[in-house]
């Protein structure tokens, strides 16, 4: 729509659909009022905001669990357009208010401002100015801009700093004559507590209800312990300092994980490349562990991000193609199109990697053309490697697998060293372990109700064999993965373990035993309703393995001492 046709749009928007959305909020009451006559100040919020700011109220004494608030709140469900007649009921009278807004620049409080203005409300307004400009408003950052606003007005007492003076913690010292009199010795004094600057306690303590302890009574050396914790607690640094935050990462058993283990160790061996990345489930490729990507454009954009390190085949910078990361939603969304075809015509030499998992799974696993599932409503079923074939790709190889650790970094070898001119494409292929697991999840628990025989994998690591290396979980940062104390006594570092939530894709081993040989880790079928033939399976298998045992036993006890 062109001027001037589009002013006779505008001037409807402004006469006729702007008035009817402000009485479509009003007449509804999507935006509420708490406790709007309880104090002479306010808080404005977006409701994405309330809980954070309840609880924070909660720390302060001014809220309860149930979300009563001793301060007015006015809790904007619908933030555009801003209501100036709700605006005007809820300042009206207040000394000040406080606009709670995340991000910047901050629009709600410059239109707030505006209408406050405009309506001659002399309400002290407050916003950015006892919040931070940028960044995530969580409780601690909430709270402590809710602090300094309700502090100014006289409703929360100053917070005291305290003296920031560490205690060191005391040392029971046994305190003995300097000479041995002459007469009988007298009873030796109760243990007094050192300290490193020299002062002593006194003989007794106070245990809080006015009795004395003393000293060197157990008792009075624990409380002395406590009080020495407490006073150098007062020291230590803020619990963000010292606690490392948990990155978000890929699910148990994303079938995405093992690409980007297979790039990092192929980068080992050729060197680093550019790898641009996309918007998707494999974003968190550029957190660690893999802290693979470089450039991140927008939905589809991973192989469009990479056209300008199209450079000229046979130049030095040739020899390191770059990698562009997409996924199969982005693929169909824009990629074939600006990633693809944009390649195909301007002779590209770099390689793309689609990550092919059946669904558009970072946005809740909505089916889309290259979907194998069966849809009554929509067309499913079309190939992602003939649609590239289709605008013009001659290097195309595709990997039904992609727990196929090996499978993965041969085929990433030969995309990176081929001495074959033009775009390549990798096509990656495993379904999303997450609507995997809710479809399988069903027919299990269905299964093991009708008392059908079930066979489910999980796997597992030998303590005695675990070196302690790490491999498995630096190289694939799995959340099944962890680690425990090394059940050897003459070797401290912790051996790898596998938890519950395992869904048995074997990627901890395939990583282990590419990067390190790993012999630790070992697959182990759970069968419930297990027929007459697995439980004959099973009573062989342990007789025979109890026998190699114990005949190992008894040949290490010839060389005991």
């Amino acid at each position: 729509m062109l001027p001037p046709a589009s002013f006779l749009h505008e001037r409807e928007k402004i006469e006729q659909r702007w008035p009817a959305a402000i009485r479509f909020i009003e007449e509804r009451c999507l935006n509420e009022f708490f406790a709007e006559d309880m104090a002479d100040v306010g808080i404005a919020l977006q409701g994405g905001g309330y809980n954070t700011l309840i609880r924070a109220l909660q720390k302060l004494g001014l809220a309860n669990v149930h979300g009563d608030s001793k301060i007015p709140l006015y809790v904007m469900n619908v933030a555009y357009p801003l209501v100036d007649a709700e605006f005007e009921r809820f300042c009206r009278g207040k000394r000040a208010v406080l606009v709670v807004e995340e991000g910047q620049p901050n629009f709600v409080e410059q239109n707030v401002a505006n209408i406050l203005r405009q309506l001659d409300i002399d309400t002290k307004l407050h916003g950015k100015d006892v919040l931070p400009l940028a960044g995530d408003y969580n409780t601690a950052t909430v709270l402590a801009g809710v602090r300094a606003f309700l502090e100014r007005y006289g409703f929360v007492e100053p917070q005291a700093q305290p003296e920031r003076r560490q205690r060191p913690i005391g040392i029971p010292v046994i305190a003995v004559p300097a000479a041995p009199p002459a007469a009988p010795a007298p009873a030796m004094r109760q243990p007094a507590l050192a300290f490193a600057d020299g002062d002593l306690e006194d003989d007794a303590q106070d245990d809080g209800d006015g009795n004395r302890i003393p000293v060197g009574s157990p008792v009075g050396s624990i409380m002395a312990y406590q009080q020495g914790w407490l006073a150098a607690a007062d020291d230590l640094p803020p619990l963000s300092e010292t606690v490392h935050p948990r990155p978000p990462g890929l699910c148990t058993g994303c079938p995405e994980r093992p690409i980007f283990t297979a790039i990092k160790l192929i980068e080992r061996e050729l060197g680093a490349h550019h790898i641009s990345a996309d918007i998707g489930c494999h974003l968190f490729s550029i957190l660690p562990p893999f802290n693979l990507g470089s450039t991140t454009m927008g939905y589809g954009l991973g192989s469009a991000s990479s056209a300008a390190f199209t450079v000229a085949p046979g130049s030095a910078p040739a020899a390191k193609r770059a990698i562009s990361i997409m996924g199969d939603g982005g693929f169909w969304h824009n990629g074939l199109t600006s990633g693809i075809a944009n390649a195909v015509f301007n002779r590209s030499d770099n390689l793309t990697v689609i990550v092919d998992n059946n669904y558009s799974s970072a946005t809740g696993g909505q089916d889309i053309p290259s979907s194998r599932a069966l849809n009554p409503t929509r067309s499913t079923g079309h190939e992602i490697e003939r649609a590239v074939k289709g605008v013009g790709v001659d290097w195309v190889r595709t990997i039904k697998r992609t727990y196929d650790l090996k499978a993965m970094m041969a085929t990433l070898r030969e995309a990176l060293t081929t001495p074959e001119q033009g775009p390549k494409v990798l096509i990656a292929q495993s379904e999303c372990m997450l609507n995997r697991q809710r479809r399988e999840k069903k027919q299990v628990r269905q299964a093991l109700a009708d008392g059908q025989r079930v066979v489910r994998e999980r796997f597992g690591v030998d303590p005695d064999t675990c070196t302690g290396d790490h491999s498995c979980i630096r190289l694939s940062g799995c959340p099944s993965l962890s680690i425990r104390d090394n059940p050897d006594p003459l070797r401290t570092d912790p051996v790898a373990m596998v938890i519950d939530s395992c869904v048995g894709c074997g990627n901890c081993g395939e990583v282990a035993h590419a990067a390190v040989l790993c012999p630790s880790f070992y697959r182990a079928q759970i069968v419930s309703n297990p027929t007459r033939w697995d439980r004959l399976l099973q009573r062989v298998r342990t007789a025979v393995i109890g026998w190699l045992q114990r005949g190992d036993a008894r040949r290490r006890a010839r060389y005991a001492f």
